[in-house]
């Protein structure tokens, strides 16, 4: 077969790094190896990590225990601890004359994936190396399989809700829109509270029927452009696309007065459901993408659940939800301006305008927007008083 012009055709051998401060021992294994493999040899363990380090060709790392500068110890807790996931599962054989069983027992906890002594049969050895390289070759398709696989789910298999990584696919989608459109957006997240002390009293198998039965109810009132997935064992997020937190807020009380006062019964047993709820909505909350918005809602969340557990004593509880109300004051004030007629506006407007600057002021910092305050001043300082 012939080759094609300026690519070659060779496949270039995988490396294998000996690290020892013996270059007998060095020479001997290469020997054995270097028929099925390149190698790299290093004489302390401080050279092999900057080998490991820099060289992505190599695969597997043979080192010595003893040795100057950085031990095999030593060197094997830096692998087993790189940040790079390359180096972190990279097979290490441990080659030492001492074949006591503390010895090996002390390698195998360190992380090494195999021990042999420096008289051990070049044939055996090589096996061990293919026997590890497959191993490391299973595993890393297992994962990429299984990454595969969350990507391409869209349903989680215990409630039938969409799983997180589509959800924040979806979410990201509303967000630029509503971005480029100027539409609303809003984000609701909420958690049952009682799931585990459902699963204590009648198991996990019932509690995450439980589980599938509140998803399918909330799922069943939402509208096609909605999306509801299941964030975490107990939690769920809404996506409202198009809707106003205000009316995010109506759905959401609506929901939590269903589920807390549903009557759930297994076995002559009452399953309590009690629920938190956090709610967040671009038309209020500054943030840059969907995540956040998402995270937003879920700090939202613990924050109503922390509220409960300090007001549980409490005869009535505040919803965590509940809008900020004006204070008598300013809600007359906007009535007077509503119902002044055209002589007394332009005066009980100024008025009511210098009286409510600091409130409408500290709302704008917490929202992370900017009044013309020069204008305001201005019209102010040019209002008879």
């Amino acid at each position: 077969m012939s080759s094609i012009p300026g690519i070659s055709t060779q496949i270039p051998k995988q490396r294998v790094l000996l690290v020892d401060d013996s270059k007998i021992v060095r020479t001997t294994l290469a020997r054995l190896i270097r028929k099925s493999f390149e190698v790299r040899e290093e004489a302390n363990g401080e050279a092999g990590w900057q080998a490991i380090a820099t060289d992505p060709s190599v695969v597997v790392v043979f080192s010595d225990i003893q040795m100057p500068v950085l031990d095999g110890f030593a060197l094997l807790e830096r692998i087993r601890q790189s940040e790079d996931p390359r180096i972190r599962s990279m097979p290490v054989i441990v080659i030492s004359g001492d074949e006591d069983d503390a010895t090996k027992k002390r390698a195998r906890a360190a992380g090494a994936n195999d021990f042999i002594t420096k008289t051990t049969d070049g044939t055996e050895i090589l096996s061990r190396i293919d026997n590890l390289l497959h191993l490391v070759e299973a595993k890393q398709q297992l994962v990429v399989n299984k990454q595969a696989l969350e990507q391409t789910a869209t349903r989680d298999p215990v409630t039938g809700a969409f799983t997180p990584h589509y959800l924040v696919t979806e979410g990201g989608k509303h967000y630029s829109h509503a971005r480029r459109h100027g539409g609303p957006l809003a984000v609701l997240t909420f958690r049952i509270d009682s799931y585990g002390e459902i699963a204590e009293k009648v198991g996990k198998t019932v509690a995450d029927q439980l589980l599938a039965k509140v998803a399918k109810l909330v799922m069943g009132t939402l509208r096609a452009e909605d999306s509801m997935g299941r964030t975490a064992e107990a939690t769920f997020t809404v996506l409202f696309p198009g809707t106003s937190s205000q009316q995010a807020l109506a759905f959401a009380r609506r929901m939590h007065e269903q589920l807390e006062k549903a009557q759930v019964t297994y076995r002559e047993q009452v399953l309590k459901i009690r629920t938190s709820l956090g709610l967040a909505a671009l038309e209020v909350d500054a943030v840059a993408s969907i995540e956040e918005l998402m995270k937003l809602a879920l700090q939202r969340l613990q924050d109503a659940a922390s509220r409960k557990l300090q007001r549980a004593a409490e005869p009535e509880e505040a919803s965590p939800l509940k809008p900020v109300s004006l204070p008598d004051d300013l809600d007359r004030a906007v009535q007077v301006i509503e119902h002044a007629d055209a002589q007394r506006l332009g005066d009980a407007a100024s008025e009511m305008l210098r009286r409510m600057l600091p409130f409408l002021l500290a709302v704008c910092r917490r929202l992370g927007v900017e009044l013309p305050l020069d204008k305001i001043t201005q019209a102010l300082r040019n209002r008879p008083k």
